[in-house]
């Protein structure tokens, strides 16, 4: 330091022990003649100390780092990197530094992941301890981009990865030829959003040998590609399932029906607005002499006409309807009283104008019934529901769903004099009918089943071996005994729905 800046800072420290400051600190530090050299010497360092933002070097390791107004001074003065003023200001408290432990990773009670995991698997069916199969095809779907090809997989292993593919969206037109080989007969896609035309086109082109063909969400699924299946002489489909393609013509279907009528089992058209109608059901009629399985859901065209036309196809054994159309009892009747002897499962949804006719034929004519679905009427009654199931020559059901069969009036929802809906004495005979060999029930929003009918047919002598799934939400009479009563009641029992049991 030159003689200059020597004068400069003796200068300074001069007036710093003249100044309020210096002598306010002194006073409450109490200091001796001694320390006033110290107290000046702070004072100057702090006055002339970096700004925050301006570059520092640090006094204990010589690290260059920014000043901010959180830096900590060490005891010389000098100015400290976060690092080091972490240090000073615990040996400042007393403290001895400390090594930073690892945060170890969060571990769920059981072992058995976090509850939303937990709950994924219940709706996806997964119970229990996963075996080696599904552990090999969530590794695989972790690591789908090092996939070369599935290898000769069994049918009902390559539908699982395609499932959970969908599930995490990662069914792309790059992860889709994992599933489309020359020799694949099963194709299942499950979210087929992000295909386009030239995606399904590429399926056909590669599997000449293709026999079942399942796609949901099959926006691309166009007049073109349709065109290049019929042009290909190769395929032969036996099953067939399609699931919002709105973009397909009708006449494209009256094709496709012409051309594949001979070989097809199973037809299932789900969402396709209207472009399939009464004139696509009678040309499943006229060139399908083998089909055993018809589902239409979701549909805008098809009318009532429609429906009495589907008596007619003799061969059928499944059929599942769900149409924006008002149906009336008299046009689903001829259906039932010329195709029930052979159907196995029927199913009839949100037709609110059915009534206890239809149940009447059913009871006459339906004599192999494993799975009976009617959702939504507002006219059928529980005395007619009773005599469905009082001697009903079917064997037990394995499947029933009567969901919100019950009495719509908003004025008096809970004064149903006329029994309308599938009430308390519908549900004891449909227990005692099919209650040993039930696995299914839902009675979703059945509200006028009494709280002594669900005691009784639940009660202490009462044991259902195959019931996994029953669904009684917004059964208004449900209560925590009748809940014990049906735990007691049904050993296998897997799920139980209660939402609105209050």
């Amino acid at each position: 330091m030159t003689a200059a800046k020597k004068r400069e800072a003796q200068k300074t420290m001069e007036k710093i022990k003249r100044s309020s400051a210096f002598k306010k600190r002194k006073r409450d530090l109490d200091g001796s003649d001694e320390d006033s050299d110290d107290i000046a010497q702070a004072i100057f360092d702090r006055r002339h100390a970096p700004l925050p933002g301006q570059m520092e070097n640090c006094a204990v390791c010589d690290k260059r780092f920014t000043v901010t107004p959180y830096t900590v001074a060490n005891p010389g003065g000098g100015l400290c990197c976060p690092p080091c003023g972490r240090v000073v200001a615990k040996e400042k408290q007393g403290q001895q530094p400390q090594k930073k432990k690892k945060k170890e990773p969060s571990r769920q009670a059981g072992g058995i992941g976090s509850r939303r995991a937990v709950q994924s698997r219940i709706l996806d069916g997964d119970f229990g301890t996963k075996s080696l199969a599904t552990l090999c095809v969530q590794k695989l779907a972790k690591n789908v981009d090092m996939a070369e090809s599935l290898g000769d997989l069994p049918e009902h292993l390559v539908d699982k990865i395609a499932r959970i593919f969908s599930k995490r969206r990662l069914l792309n037109p790059e992860t889709l030829p994992l599933f489309v080989q020359s020799g694949t007969e099963m194709v299942h896609i499950y979210d087929g959003a992000r295909l386009g035309a030239q995606d399904f086109i590429g399926i056909f082109q590669t599997s000449p040998r293709l026999r079942r063909f399942k796609a949901r969400s099959a926006i691309q699924f166009k007049d073109e590609v349709m065109d290049f299946l019929l042009g290909r002489d190769a395929i032969k489909l036996e099953s067939f399932y399609l699931n919002g393609a709105n973009l397909l013509s009708e006449a494209k279907w009256h094709e496709f029906l012409r051309a594949q009528g001979e070989n097809l089992r199973a037809l299932q058209v789900y969402y396709t607005d209207r472009h399939f109608g009464n004139e696509s059901i009678n040309a499943v009629r006229d060139h399908c002499p083998n089909m055993k399985r018809l589902k239409i859901e979701n549909n805008q065209k098809v009318t009532g006409e429609g429906v009495e036309v589907i008596a007619q196809i003799s061969s059928l054994e499944h059929v599942g309807l769900q149409l924006q159309q008002q149906v009336l009892t008299r046009e689903v009747l001829p259906m039932v009283t010329s195709i029930g002897a052979n159907l196995r499962t029927l199913s009839l949804k949100i037709m609110p104008k059915l009534d206890d006719r239809l149940l009447d034929a059913i009871h006459n004519s339906c004599r192999s019934l494993a799975k009976l679905r009617i959702t939504d009427s507002e006219e059928m009654t529980d005395k007619g529901f009773a005599a469905l199931f009082d001697g009903w020559a079917n064997p037990p059901l394995e499947f029933a769903d009567f969901q919100k069969c019950r009495l719509m009036d908003s004025q008096t929802p809970r004064d149903n004099a006329g029994g309308v809906g599938f009430c308390g004495e519908a549900f004891k005979a449909l227990m005692a009918h099919s209650g040993r060999k039930l696995r299914h029930l839902n009675l979703h929003a059945c509200r006028h089943i009494p709280r002594e009918a669900f005691e009784e047919v639940f009660s202490e002598a009462a044991v259902f071996p195959e019931l996994a799934t029953l669904e009684i939400s917004f059964c208004e009479e449900v209560t925590d005994h009748v809940l014990g009563c049906v735990f007691r009641a049904c050993p296998r029992i897997k799920e139980v729905n209660v939402f609105g049991c209050m």
